[in-house]
């Protein structure tokens, strides 16, 4: 199948695939919308795929692995740190006091608490860490560009050719970095911009959340809409570009039905927050990131294949290297554990938990040793991923770190093993080949199956 899916993509580069016209549509928040699907109709999506979405939960700026899900209450003091742990519902499993809602599921979800890279500065830890590749540089301020390796959610846009009413891959609602440069692995890379997941760059949590970009121009009919020529006429306007940015936030490729996803009601539907009750909305959290996690269950439940919510600088963070412990006690624990419970009791509610990837993780892990400002420090060596639902088991453990929680001290696991698990759980081998700007072959994850978990 994925010599089919190869061959199929070498006649569409070479022109021998027949494109559709299409037109440029409107933008997220600033950011052009990425024409979602190819004229040609491919679907890599193996019979054995236990998930047909999944949700990255991406935590930037380095969640503390002993201060949410392998505390290490053994440990002195200086490492142990202020928080008690807690039991869970799974026999031996202890994490953080602040996460008793979750600390109830946890026989809904498998932890990996061996997980190491080595970049240690943000821009390349999440580099890393999204798409399971160190940088070819790793210096402070790693800039996104087009020789990037492709974010996972624009890896499966690019693979899976699957008609659709919905955008393929959606990240919101704040991108990890904002000024003059951009963080790597948050976009297609190589692939082309084309393949960019669909920016959502608005808060769900305010009264006035709306997807306007969906919607057609006043006074421009359906019918009207489907005629190209008109169409480029009234909507190129709405194709905008930030120079300083034009690398990575660039005008998208034309790409075939892009009049369907404009005047989609599927898509239209599943961006209104509106339609869902009172009480759920206030089960997930009245705030930025609980918001988005609903939205990215009801984005999900209506077909788009990959949802990346971030928990970066735009909400807040997780960079604790002052007041590690009010920070997170305060705000980002309760609202993990609040928004993460919500989601996965939820999409099991519904019977899409099964069918559903789940998970959570950040730049790295955070140094054992407090410092001198009641903070942690960057900490690659090791970390600590939550994974559920898709075909992952609930209740396990991978991977062990030791006493400290400084190394691995059992199944040591790289964010490549993640994200062939990932790509594994949707269908795709994980040596699937894509080919960068210059041709060359590269597997889509560079990691072993962590088939313990499946």
């Amino acid at each position: 199948m994925a010599d089919a899916v190869q061959t199929a993509c070498a006649d569409y580069r070479r022109g021998a695939v027949s494109r559709r016209a299409a037109l440029q549509v409107g933008v997220f928040g600033g950011l052009t919308l990425p024409q979602m699907l190819h004229a040609e109709q491919v679907n890599p999506l193996a019979k054995s795929a236990t998930a047909k979405s999944a949700i990255l939960l991406f935590q930037f700026g380095g969640p503390s692995q002993l201060d949410t899900f392998d505390p290490k209450p053994n440990a002195p003091a200086e490492i142990r740190g202020e928080f008690d742990s807690i039991a869970t519902n799974v026999d031996g499993r202890r994490i953080c006091e602040h996460l008793p809602k979750l600390a109830q599921l946890a026989d809904q979800y498998s932890l990996v608490r061996s997980v190491h890279h080595k970049s240690s500065s943000h821009n390349p830890g999440a580099y890393v860490a999204l798409t399971g590749r160190e940088p070819l540089v790793n210096i402070v301020t790693l800039n996104a560009s087009s020789n990037d390796f492709p974010h996972p959610g624009s890896i499966v846009d690019y693979l899976d050719r699957t008609p659709r009413e919905v955008p393929t891959s959606v990240s919101m609602p704040t991108m990890i970095a904002d000024g003059p440069f951009r963080t790597p692995g948050e976009f297609a890379g190589f692939l082309g911009k084309k393949h960019d997941p669909v920016w959502v760059l608005k808060d769900p949590n305010g009264k006035d959340f709306n997807v306007d970009e969906l919607k057609l121009p006043t006074g421009v009919s359906v019918d009207r809409i489907r005629d190209r020529q008109r169409t480029l006429a009234q909507l190129g306007q709405l194709s905008q570009l930030a120079d300083a940015a034009a690398d990575v936030r660039g005008l998208s490729d034309y790409q075939a039905r892009a009049v369907d996803l404009v005047t989609s009601t599927a898509a239209q539907k599943a961006f209104d927050l509106q339609l869902e009750p009172d009480a759920m909305r206030d089960r997930y959290g009245r705030n930025k990131y609980g918001q988005s996690v609903l939205l990215a269950r009801r984005l999900v439940e209506a077909g788009v294949r990959f949802v990346t919510v971030y928990y970066s600088a735009g909400i807040g963070g997780w960079d604790t290297h002052k007041d590690n412990f009010n920070t997170l006690k305060n705000s980002r624990l309760p609202e993990n554990d609040t928004a993460i419970a919500a989601l996965l009791t939820d999409l099991k509610d519904r019977g899409l938990l099964d069918s559903t990837l789940v998970y959570w993780t950040g730049d790295f892990g955070r140094t054992p040793k407090i410092n001198s400002d009641a903070g942690r420090d960057h900490w690659p060596p090791c970390g600590t991923v939550m994974m559920a639902g898709g075909g992952i088991m609930g209740g396990r453990e991978y991977g062990k770190s030791d006493a400290t929680g400084a190394y691995p001290a059992d199944q040591p696991t790289t964010p490549g093993d993640i994200t062939a698990t990932l790509f594994h759980a949707m269908g795709f081998d994980p040596k699937t080949e894509i080919r960068d700007q210059f041709g060359r072959p590269m597997p889509i994850a560079d990691g072993d199956v962590l088939k313990a978990l499946l």
